[in-house]
């Protein structure tokens, strides 16, 4: 049976995950918290959260609070949704606060609250281990974004996001994880989140990585750019890595049809512009980052590992830190630059 504790979801990192996470939670009286920073604190706090959907916005009321004002007991989940560049950072943050039990004793969250990794990457999870105890991979299907504070535009609604998960790793999943997943399906997949749960959340995760790769693509090449054989290229190369490696993924036929059950993107009023996925977000915000390195980087890291080389995900990566750095805006590349630059020697 499902664990009968009310669990409360502190998502930490409001932005396009983790505000929608938040937001659909709070419109069905799910217990959360989403925990932000600076301007989008602010206006979360004054004003609530907008959701701008398909079919027409919505204002929640989400509770909100920095860390410093969160007081932890063994009801909480602690949900990561920033970027994984990000992520060690507030790992760390978090990792040491107490935890206090009915009878007054005290435990740390990284020993005792379990951890919901809802990032892109195959990277989170690793690291989420370096720091606590229970950790469940989350392989994040969700078309939203977040460009202006207290803000976010999802493309799919009523089912705003599609959800696989497992413990991490799934080797060393319990009874304990099995009742406390369900309880998670029931809450979020009533919100609006499909939540599904595989013996073992990798193989997905590996998928996604590789539909990731096209990403920094997106971000970086002029509207309406032939790069479709760039597209294919990285993903290819990708591919190449993890069968060297003899990395399992689930087939992209497979994936394609599990979200037939949504999310379904639509166009959003007052939006007439897909807004990007979340590498354009970060140029289009000037963050100074992306999350380019844990996804191309990643296969070229693994490349490394296997003693070869990934030359387009590599040069493609370059130029995504090139441009973050250089408060470049989305669309600085022509197709012909893109040529050039993946065709150059490594």
């Amino acid at each position: 049976m499902p664990s009968e504790i009310q669990h409360r979801y502190v998502v930490i990192g409001a932005g396009a995950i983790g505000g929608c996470i938040g937001g659909v939670l709070a419109r069905a009286n799910a217990p959360v918290l989403l925990v932000a920073r600076g301007r989008n604190a602010e206006v979360l706090a004054a004003e609530g959260l907008t959701m701008h959907t398909p079919d027409g916005p919505f204002h929640v009321s989400v509770a909100v609070a920095s860390i410093e004002e969160v007081r932890l007991t063994h009801a909480d989940v602690l949900v990561f949704a920033t970027k994984t560049q990000q992520l060690d950072a507030a790992l760390r943050e978090w990792v040491d606060r107490p935890v206090v039990a009915a009878d007054g004793t005290v435990a740390t969250a990284g020993e005792c609250l379990p951890v919901l990794t809802a990032l892109n990457g195959v990277a989170a999870e690793e690291l989420a281990l370096r720091y606590f105890a229970r950790v469940y991979g989350v392989c994040v299907w969700c078309p939203a974004a977040h460009i202006e504070p207290g803000e976010v535009i999802v493309r799919s609604w009523p089912v705003v996001g599609q959800f696989h998960i497992s413990r991490w790793p799934a080797s060393i999943g319990t009874a304990q994880d099995t009742d406390f997943l369900a309880a998670l399906q029931t809450s979020w997949s009533r919100a609006g989140i499909i939540v599904r749960l595989p013996e073992d959340v990798a193989p997905w995760k590996y998928n996604k990585l590789l539909l990731n790769l096209s990403n920094v693509i997106g971000a970086l090449a002029q509207p309406g750019a032939d790069v479709d054989w760039l597209r294919d290229a990285v993903i290819r190369e990708g591919e190449d890595v993890l069968r060297c490696l003899r990395i399992e993924f689930v087939p992209f036929e497979t994936s394609t049809a599990a979200r037939v059950d949504g999310p379904t993107p639509r166009t959003v009023p007052g939006f007439r512009s897909a807004p990007g996925d979340s590498t354009s977000q970060s140029l289009r915000r000037r963050t100074g980052n992306v999350e380019t390195d844990y996804l191309n980087g990643e296969i070229v890291r693994m490349a490394h590992r296997a003693g070869t080389s990934a030359p387009v995900n590599a040069a493609l990566t370059r130029a995504a830190r090139a441009a973050a750095r250089g408060g470049m805006s989305p669309g600085g590349y022509t197709a012909q630059q893109l040529s050039d630059l993946v065709n150059r020697v490594e």
